[in-house]
Order: C-alpha cells, then structure tokens, then sequence
C-alpha cells in the first residue's frame, strides 16, 4: 500500500480493526483485505502515541486520561485498542505506563508488571498501581 510521508505507517488485517470500536475509524478497504485510516484518524493514533511517549519511567497515565489529553474525553477504550496495536504504527512506545482508571494492569499482559516494577512502580497487593503515588501529571 502506498503511503504518504506525513503519514504513519499503517496497513492493518481488517479482522483487527473490525470491533466495537471501528465506529471511531473513517475505513476504506483495499483489494488486498487490508484498511487504510483517514488522515484524521491517523492524527488521533499519533496524539495517543506522541503523549505515551511522554510518560517518563516510574510514572504511569490512565487511558482516560490519555483521552482527556488529546481532547477526545469519552475515548479511552479507543486509547487502549491504539495502545494494544501499537507494534503496528511502528517505533516502540512504553505502552506499558498506561493503566487503567483504578490502576489495573492489562489482563494477559505478565510483563506488563516486570517493566513497571523495572522502571521503580510498586504494585499494591491486589497487584494494582498506587495512583496516587505514581501518576504522571503532564
């Protein structure tokens, strides 16, 4: 697929895109099965990213709040989903500092809890991360 230099490099199965989620995504579908997302929603995807970015080690940011920061408040599930296919949009992101609005890690995710615990973030003992403590105000 052809791609624009001012735009990330996403070439997605349609499968992974296809969710409760896909409302948020203007789609146009390509011979080949694959999707290309409009500039807009190319824009989202780069705000969530540029902003995970952002967050320094030891420090942790809701998706919630990540929504909240881009100006798109009722989209945190949205942030996830993008933070789930991060691998796709290419560069690595410490996706791993994002938790969600009580600190619960991702499910299914171990090393979720070995990178933070890494970086010096303390899980409590129901394995959640102390908000107050460790989380990031940009």
């Amino acid at each position: 697929m052809k791609s624009n230099s001012n735009e990330l490099p996403i070439s997605v199965p349609l499968s992974v895109v296809l969710t409760k989620e896909a409302s948020f995504f203007k789609i146009g579908a390509s011979e080949m099965g694959e999707i290309s997302m409009s500039v807009l929603n190319q824009e989202i995807i780069k705000s969530v990213l540029v902003l995970v970015d952002e967050i320094p080690a030891g420090r942790v940011a809701t998706y919630g709040q990540i929504a909240r920061l881009i100006g798109r408040p009722k989209n945190a599930r949205l942030v996830g989903k993008i933070l789930s296919q991060s691998e796709l949009y290419g560069g690595k992101h410490p996706c791993h500092r994002v938790v969600n609005a009580v600190g619960r890690l991702a499910p299914g995710w171990e090393e979720q809890a070995h990178l933070l615990w890494a970086e010096g973030v303390n899980l409590k003992a129901n394995g959640c991360v102390n908000l107050k403590h460790y989380q990031w105000e940009p």
